[in-house]
């Protein structure tokens, strides 16, 4: 992968911060700043997904999408209902 050399300016105080944090990691500032910038970036872009995703999905969903949710919602409710009984079953055997 190819490095690229660059200049910033940042105040003092985050220059100050930064060096004694990469000193303490023992990294370099250079790797330092190469890990935050890449942290930001992830962040940035999960979230332009996650502003897309939440696009997509506005507004009413289609007739095979309503019933998709529907029988997910009801296989979800059995679900739950059965994890329920089998701790009451639990608690009674315990109880015994």
């Amino acid at each position: 992968m190819a490095i690229v050399k660059t200049a910033i300016s940042i105040q003092e105080s985050l220059f100050e911060r930064a060096d004694a944090l990469a000193q303490q990691l023992h990294l370099s500032r250079s790797q330092l700043f190469a890990r935050a910038l890449d942290e930001f970036l992830k962040k940035h872009e999960s979230r332009r997904l996650l502003e897309a995703i939440n696009s997509a999905l506005e507004g009413e969903p289609d007739p095979d999408e309503a019933e998709r949710m529907s029988r997910m919602r009801e296989k979800q409710r059995r679900r739950v209902e059965g994890q329920r009984m089998a701790q009451a079953a639990l608690l009674d055997c315990a109880r015994s």
